[in-house]
């Protein structure tokens, strides 16, 4: 079966901002959509913060692989309900791209238990992503740079936890650098973190940019089942231990009774 891509974009600067709604007239959703034109083995969706559910129903995350997150002004409108929701279908093992501002969503702050703060400026500068992971899957078919003409600079430090990985470092014309592609694993879901995309520069027009977002969603696809039982915690009484034993203590807790949460 094709991986099944979600892209989820708030899709407010299209609203509000006319040279956004000229630059990514189909949304932001819709350029970075375009990544998997001609790929036949990802079908991609597009869903919105202003759809029930933000258009991530329990049903559609369970329909899905990949899901990749553009947000930025509307960080605070996303439901608390949906993003616990979309942290268990990561724990069961969807994949998860979070994509430049994303940083502060609340979902990718979530899964990293940290501020995911960082340094930033908005002055049109070039920005040089350099690849320094050549043999990893996401930097696949790329030279040894990406040079974007136009973006927002990003700076460390980047308080984000040490990553699984670093496949790509930036270096901006003002002189910062910035760890803009980087892994992890939270449960059985692989998550990247992808810098580039301010929505004032036409980056997601960049073939290149969309070469990453293509790789790293073929890299991030789990295919086994989802491990549904990935929260459980259960009492497993001693006679059913792998090895039978005997009580030998005193307990709090009565067999199969819940645990403290």
């Amino acid at each position: 079966m094709p991986i099944r891509a979600l892209v989820w974009n708030e899709n407010e600067h299209e609203k509000s901002n006319a040279l956004v709604r000229r630059l990514y007239p189909d949304g932001i959703h819709g350029a970075i959509a375009k990544a998997f034109a001609g790929d036949a083995a990802v079908t991609v969706e597009t869903a919105t913060l202003d759809m029930p559910e933000h258009g991530l129903t329990q049903d559609r995350l369970d329909r899905t692989d990949v899901l990749l997150w553009w947000g930025h002004m509307a960080h605070g409108k996303v439901d608390d309900a949906i993003v616990e929701r979309v942290q268990k279908r990561v724990w069961e093992g969807m994949g998860l791209i979070v994509l430049h501002s994303g940083h502060f969503s609340k979902i990718f702050k979530r899964l990293m238990g940290t501020p995911c703060s960082l340094k930033w400026r908005e002055a049109g500068e070039v920005e040089r992503v350099w690849v320094i992971n050549r043999n990893h899957p996401i930097a696949a078919g790329l030279p040894e740079y990406i040079e974007i003409e136009y973006e927002e600079m990003y700076g460390e430090p980047f308080t984000i936890p040490e990553p699984m990985e670093t496949v790509f470092i930036s270096w901006f014309e003002g002189g910062e650098v910035f760890r803009s592609g980087v892994t992890y694993q939270r449960g059985a879901g692989r998550i990247f973190y992808f810098r580039p995309g301010h929505e004032a520069y036409p980056t997601y027009h960049n073939p290149q940019v969309l070469q990453v977002i293509r790789n790293a969603t073929h890299w991030a696809h789990n295919p086994a089942a989802p491990w549904r039982s990935v929260g459980d915690a259960p009492n497993v009484p001693h006679d059913k231990a792998p090895v039978p034993l005997e009580v030998k203590g005193p307990r709090l807790h009565a067999d199969g009774e819940e645990g403290y949460r």
